[in-house]
């Protein structure tokens, strides 16, 4: 089971990796299946095939948002 902790450090290396990809809309953690996860919020469904199924043992779940707009 990950712990908070880990999945932080986990989230914060995964964000830093897609800090400049445009298909990537957030980084974030999320609790699933009672252990946290790093969620990766992703504005086209294809971008999914570059973000790793876990980052240092931390599973790693994509989103598809769509396109972020201001309102």
């Amino acid at each position: 089971m990950t712990d908070r902790a880990t999945a932080r450090a986990a989230k914060s290396a995964l964000a830093s990796r897609f800090a400049a990809d445009p298909a990537v809309a957030g980084v974030g953690l999320a609790r699933q299946d009672a252990e946290y996860v790093v969620r990766v919020d992703l504005t086209e469904a294809g971008a999914g095939g570059r973000v790793p199924h876990d980052v240092d043992g931390v599973r790693v779940v994509t989103h598809v948002i769509g396109t972020v707009r201001p309102q």
